[in-house]
């Protein structure tokens, strides 16, 4: 790791000298154990609308400090009830995190709602986040937004309802309107989105409101925002694996945090 990226990564966050030379020799967990979705427990939102979801966390915790969270929004493929199918196929190869975190000894907790429709209620994703906060020792500083597809434009939602609540997003393949951009300018983004999408178009979306990534990065950029974007050339719908493993991705997700005072997600959840 280049020696200015480490600088940036203290200046971001104080980390204990172990913590902090496990992340300077982070690598893929390509050559690692992958972690068995069958490791994450199965939980339930206490309220009336009982959302299911996965979590997950990794080991190496180690001074009693709090921990960073990672929310994965599924696309409509595993939409359901069964609690299982947000994770099919390695939820589309997002636990390439998990892994990655779990072969170096970083401590983070995953999370994996699932809804049972094309659309991904802000409110709800507050719940799940509440409710994790409930279980786990999370950081409310330091949670990341991350979906695919349908879940990438359940991403852009989500920030919108809560501009000031979370670290950061991810979005791959999404789609969303011009209006409400202007609230998340500031928020960090790292975009993803195949040139050759076959489904999510990279400028027109479905053709209506929403737009594809590559105009919505354009207006971010006008906006005066800063999102990093990776395009594929050649790729189409399908790119989350390969983003997913990413180098230096889950060490950017590690540098995310807040500059003010969390939100409290027991009082954002409003009915959708």
């Amino acid at each position: 790791m280049p020696a200015c990226l480490t600088l940036r990564i203290l200046h971001a966050h104080p980390i204990a000298a172990g913590l902090l030379a496990l992340i300077l020799g982070l690598g893929s967990a390509s050559t690692a154990a992958a972690v068995d979705a069958q490791a994450f427990g199965r939980y339930r939102t206490p309220d009336a609308d009982a959302i299911a979801y996965r979590a997950m966390q990794t080991a190496g915790r180690r001074h009693g400090e709090l921990l960073p969270l990672i929310v994965f929004m599924h696309g409509s493929g595993q939409n359901g009830s069964d609690n299982e199918s947000q994770l099919q196929g390695r939820a589309n190869g997002a636990l390439e995190l998990v892994d990655t975190a779990q072969a170096n000894g970083i401590p983070l907790v995953f999370v994996a709602p699932q809804v049972d429709r094309d659309y991904w209620p802000p409110a709800l994703i507050a719940a799940v986040v509440n409710d994790a906060l409930q279980r786990f020792p999370v950081d409310p500083r330091r949670i990341v937004l991350s979906g695919l597809s349908d879940g990438g434009t359940g991403v852009w939602a989500t920030l919108k309802a809560y501009p000031r609540c979370f670290a950061a997003g991810i979005p791959m393949s999404g789609m969303t309107e011009l209006a409400g951009l202007a609230s998340i300018r500031d928020v960090p983004q790292w975009i993803f989105h195949g040139a050759r999408d076959n489904d999510t178009d990279i400028e027109t979306g479905y053709g209506g409101a929403m737009l594809g990534s590559r105009a919505v990065v354009r207006a971010l950029r006008a906006m005066g925002g800063h999102p990093r974007y990776t395009e594929y050339a050649d790729a189409m719908h399908v790119i989350w694996p390969q983003a997913y493993a990413t180098d230096g991705l889950l060490v950017w997700i590690l540098q995310r945090r807040l500059s003010h005072p969390p939100c409290d997600f027991s009082s954002t959840r409003t009915a959708e």
